[in-house]
């Protein structure tokens, strides 16, 4: 049961999260719990049934994963809520766009291993799990083949070995999956192998599961990352204010004073956060959280998404609007990301007329 008749919500928070787990309910159990099964998502939403059969088909393709922590977010018996629309299947991810492929980013063109991806010079991305809290409808990886990029045994050796024959690499980047899904102890297994490389200096971790699933920010990770020789920086993905609760911002605040950066990264969203008052508010919302905004990507190519994308114009134009209103710091820089190109591709913002 997902609500208690003697307590009261408010649209912003329309299901108090002790309801939908224990306080002290730890990450991984959260894990072991996530809703998979469309109906069950509908029901507890209180969502039309017509819903049902396009979901259950494209949950097929790509399965259904949401955390209860984040459910609590979602505003009950609204189709248009912009946390909804990130997690729930559609048959219209069903249909073949073109354009819209498999690997938008060619990351099998740069895998140089098993889980280890070097497109850029300075950098190297190392896919750490396939394990995801959530299945966001528009990630560019919802066909990636994590059987084949496991980083277990000798793979991991073969992923040291080849940092360590690549001295213009200074900053190794966990990802995913979600890098977090990993337990604390192989963590600091892994941080601990990285830091006897003499010429990386960086660490930066992609996750969403600290958003997702709060819990998931423990003392033993906070302090694994602060008293990393390598500095330590977390790039969290939030695309929406609404996404961002009292227990989030209690989970963050450990790494924000233990010194380690906390940078948000979004995705345009169309439907979701392709207006000037949501992209404002997040900007303002994360700078009070000590959350830099860093990046405003547009959506990569990916089959399945095609449905969220907002046009390369309308997105710069949008932004130049959203610079118009705010300091520089609090613009994230709208980009794409290009296969083949030594970075990411920034998007000028079209300034608004007068």
């Amino acid at each position: 049961m997902l609500a208690n008749p003697s307590r009261t919500t408010s649209p912003e928070h329309p299901v108090p999260m002790n309801l939908l787990h224990p306080a002290d309910t730890d990450w991984q159990t959260e894990l072991r719990h996530l809703i998979t099964d469309p109906a069950e998502l509908l029901q507890a939403l209180e969502l039309p049934p017509n819903l049902l059969a396009g979901a259950q088909m494209a949950e097929r393709a790509f399965e259904l994963r949401v955390p209860r922590p984040y459910l609590s977010r979602i505003r009950k018996g609204d189709p248009e809520d912009p946390l909804l629309k990130q997690i729930l299947p559609l048959q219209q991810e069903l249909l073949e766009v073109p354009g819209f492929g498999t690997d938008p980013l060619a990351e099998a063109a740069a895998r140089q291993s098993s889980g280890v991806i070097h497109k850029y010079k300075d950098r190297v991305l190392l896919v750490l799990s396939g394990a995801c809290a959530i299945n966001c409808r528009y990630c560019f990886r919802r066909h990636f083949p994590y059987g084949e990029n496991q980083l277990g045994g000798a793979a991991w050796q073969d992923a040291l070995d080849y940092i360590r024959q690549q001295p213009n690499v200074s900053e190794v980047i966990f990802s995913g999956g979600d890098p977090l899904a990993t337990p604390d102890a192989r963590l600091a297994r892994m941080l601990a192998d990285l830091e006897q490389i003499p010429h990386l200096k960086r660490l930066r971790i992609h996750s969403r599961l600290p958003l997702v699933i709060p819990q998931r920010v423990t003392s033993e990770l906070t302090e694994m990352l602060a008293s990393s020789r390598l500095a330590s920086t977390l790039v969290l993905h939030i695309n929406h204010p609404q996404e961002v609760d009292e227990s989030v911002r209690l989970a963050l605040r450990p790494l924000r004073q233990s010194g380690v950066t906390l940078l948000n990264q979004a995705v345009l969203l169309k439907g979701v956060n392709d207006s000037l008052s949501v992209q404002k508010t997040l900007s303002e919302s994360l700078f009070s959280e000590g959350i830099l905004p860093y990046y405003l990507f547009v959506l990569d190519a990916v089959a399945g998404a095609a449905h969220f994308d907002v046009s390369d114009e309308r997105a710069r134009r949008l932004v130049g609007r959203l610079q118009a209103e705010l300091p520089g710091y609090l613009v994230p820089r709208l980009a794409r990301e290009i296969p083949g190109k030594p970075s990411k591709t920034l998007l000028l913002p079209i300034a608004p007329e007068d």
